[in-house]
């Protein structure tokens, strides 16, 4: 790396970062707090109706209170800079956070299995079925205000774990809703079996979380790299550059916070140390303004140089 990026590393970006930290760190604590008046109000709700689907949507809010506590730590600790010993920043550790969150979604859902054909075999009557719809619809309207101010923060800031929240909490919105649709069926039709029929599609969305939420932290902590198209899209940058010959060892990969990028840029062998030097640096700055989270590091040779190559060894 010639040059930092000017837009990470300046005074206006560092005003923009900390505006972002800000954004996550409400986020969090939004998600703790409507967390912990979830499982107040579902717990009161479970205690009156008796419903194994208002007993799936209780554990799923403990589960998320769990989780949203990690997030708030991880992602507080994530917006610490890079250091000594973590030259390459903490972001990594919203990508932890998010793979704990699907091992916690994860095991709700075995729990609810379990519940679940329980009551498939032993039904119950739904009692007191106007609490369950009162509770239900307060949190339905709790969760779509946070699923509105995370999805906000998302795209504010690109975080992995409060996106991983976001799509745990949008999950519970549509499962309130089977929740209500659940009692509501039982209630006016007196089949017992709507009420563990709706739980089990609950764990189905369960476990349909956990595995998009899984797979996304999974592809940060591997240093996946980044999506064919933006490769083609640096090599092509690289590439329109007229002092340019070659690009060769393009390695990227995302920390969640941070894009890195690195390759081998082949240029004439007749070029100065300084005309090399200028070249690079007009080529950070193409690509910087073009990915603005990005970390660049350019290795310069000579064109024409068959020197082992990290593109010859892997499919």
């Amino acid at each position: 790396m010639s040059i930092a990026n000017p837009f990470i590393h300046n005074k206006k970006s560092n005003s923009d970062i900390d505006a972002n930290n800000r954004l996550k760190y409400m986020a969090t604590i939004a998600s703790v707090s409507v967390a912990s008046i979830l499982i107040t109000i579902k717990l009161f709700a479970y205690l009156a109706t008796d419903s194994v689907s208002v007993l799936s949507s209780l554990m799923d809010s403990t589960i998320d209170i769990l989780a949203s506590i990690i997030t708030f730590l991880s992602v507080k600790h994530a917006m610490e800079p890079a250091d000594k010993q973590h030259r390459y920043g903490h972001g990594k550790l919203e990508a932890l956070s998010a793979m704990g969150q699907a091992m916690f979604i994860f095991g709700s859902a075995i729990f609810l299995s379990y519940e679940t054909l329980h009551r498939f075999i032993h039904s119950q009557d739904i009692r007191q079925a106007e609490i369950g719809y009162v509770v239900m619809t307060v949190s339905i309207l709790l969760t779509l205000a946070l699923v509105i101010f995370q999805k906000y923060v998302v795209k504010k800031t690109a975080s992995i774990a409060i996106d991983a929240d976001h799509l745990h909490y949008k999950s519970d919105l549509f499962m309130n809703l089977g929740v209500i649709l659940a009692i509501f069926l039982t209630s006016y039709t007196g089949w017992k079996y709507f009420d563990p029929i709706f739980s089990a599609i609950i764990v189905l969305i369960l476990l349909r979380g956990a595995k998009n939420v899984g797979l996304s932290a999974y592809d940060v902590l591997m240093d996946r790299e980044l999506s064919e198209d933006e490769r083609k899209k640096i090599i092509s940058l690289v590439k329109n550059h007229k002092k340019v010959d070659n690009i060769h060892d393009l390695r990227t990969r995302n920390t969640g916070q941070q894009v890195f990028i690195e390759f081998h840029l082949e240029m004439k062998g007749s070029l100065s140390l300084k005309e090399a030097h200028d070249i690079t640096e007009e080529i950070e700055t193409i690509i910087y303004q073009n990915f603005k989270n990005a970390e660049v590091l350019i290795h310069q040779e000579p064109t024409g140089i068959m020197d082992d190559r990290l593109d010859k060894r892997i499919c």
